[in-house]
């Protein structure tokens, strides 16, 4: 069996999750620390928000695709109707179109 990363404690963390960062600002006192620490922060709470807008938009979404099906039934049978209204109906006889001169 082979070790991979991400699956074991043996190997470190490519990223901080937000908690950590805040950790992290308990330990490191610098200015600089303190500045990339607020970044990061406000990373995370940007990436929120954005995760919220997406999974708003991914509801919004789905109920226009639900919305659309519905359409779609409703624009298929008029459709068929249309269709129906062009076949003529049997045993009516078809009329000339145009001037017709009677040869009596």
């Amino acid at each position: 069996m082979t070790l991979n990363r991400g699956s074991n404690i043996k190997y470190r963390p490519y990223a901080f999750t937000e908690q950590g960062v805040a950790m992290l600002s308990a330990v490191l006192k610098s200015k600089r620390a303190v500045q990339v620490n607020i970044a990061i922060m406000r990373t995370f709470v940007k990436l929120r928000e954005m995760f919220a807008l997406h999974k708003e938009l991914a509801h919004k979404l789905e109920h226009l695709e639900r919305k659309i099906e519905k359409h779609d039934s409703e624009i298929q049978n008029i459709f068929e109707a249309i269709r129906r209204l062009m076949v003529p109906l049997p045993g009516t006889p078809k009329r000339r179109i145009g001037f017709c001169v009677d040869k009596d």
